[in-house]
């Protein structure tokens, strides 16, 4: 058995998975925003909480919203904020009182679909995450690319491309720059971006309903963001030439986004004819913390400090 641990910036997300891939207990719990020692313990109590429900002690696999620095050793780049500068990975270690594997979140998505999920089989995967942030992992040939830098897959940070007139500067990212990815796609970019074009408050899933029903600021509000995914995914294709790209995240969870963006893309990528398929995740929400889990290798055993 594997435990893998989801980290997000609304939720915890804690699973153990069985030989096969079938997870046999699941736990979530709100993430104490901006508080770190509270979010050490949260994990914690989750992951000792299944481990005492089914009776035995498991490899546990993280998933962060971040990298570890190869340099420092510490987190960066997460946007849960209160990780970064921190050592996570010793911390929790030292609570859990055993070696843990820690990965992106985005680079978990990737991992998890591949093995065994929407994009099973295919030799090149973009996993994207569109949430409470905006990421990415790559993976090939069955294995995650991260690069020397760990930051392979964070194409939230380039500047959205092709940008027009009215978009340039662009809103401020929480990494101190203008202009990136994350800040026009992330769900809250989406919420803010329709709410100053409209003075209407609307989470995205309703803005893209009522686009489909016909309403005339959700439907431009859904337009630019379907041209800004476009414009985004083009570039990926572009570098990476991808056989699948799966979207994760809440917006993930937007059905028309599946056939609007690819319709858009075309006009972007640097080929004559797009054959990169765009598809939702098989495991959903839980792409995450299974991806976490298969950061074990089912033949190393069980973790005993």
């Amino acid at each position: 058995m594997r435990i893998g641990v989801d980290i997000g910036g609304s939720k915890i997300e804690v699973a153990a998975l069985d030989r096969d891939g079938s997870i046999r207990r699941r736990r979530r719990s709100a993430t104490p925003a901006g508080d770190y020692a509270a979010l050490i313990l949260a994990v914690k109590a989750l992951v000792e909480g299944i481990e005492a429900e089914l009776g035995t002690r498991a490899n546990v696999g993280v998933a962060i919203p971040g990298a570890l620095s190869l340099a420092t050793g510490l987190v960066k780049n997460a946007n849960s904020t209160c990780l970064n500068g921190r050592p996570f990975d010793h911390d929790l270690m030292a609570a859990l009182g055993r070696k843990l594997r820690f990965a992106n979140d985005a680079n978990c998505f990737a991992l998890s679909e591949t093995a065994d999920g929407a994009a099973q089989g295919a030799s090149v995967v973009f996993g994207v995450i569109l949430g409470t942030g905006v990421g990415g992992g790559i993976v090939v040939d069955g294995k995650l690319l991260t690069g020397p830098n760990a930051i392979a897959g964070e194409w939230g940070h380039s500047p959205l491309p092709w940008p027009r007139d009215e978009e340039r500067p662009g809103p401020l990212c929480y990494c101190g720059k203008h202009g990136c990815v994350e800040s026009f796609l992330s769900g809250p970019s989406l919420a803010r971006d329709h709410r100053t074009t409209s003075g209407e408050t609307a989470e995205p899933a309703t803005i893209a309903t009522r686009a489909t029903q016909g309403d005339p600021f959700a439907r431009a509000t859904f337009e630019r963001y379907v041209d800004r995914l476009a414009r985004s995914l083009a570039t990926v294709i572009n570098l990476l030439d991808p056989n699948i790209i799966v979207l994760g995240g809440g917006l993930g969870q937007i059905s028309q986004l599946y056939s609007a963006v690819p319709q858009r893309w075309d006009a972007w990528v640097f080929s004559d004819v797009v054959s990169t398929k765009l598809v939702p995740p098989r495991w959903g929400d839980s792409s995450g913390v299974r991806g976490a889990a298969w950061l074990w290798p089912q033949d190393e055993g069980v973790a005993t400090g």
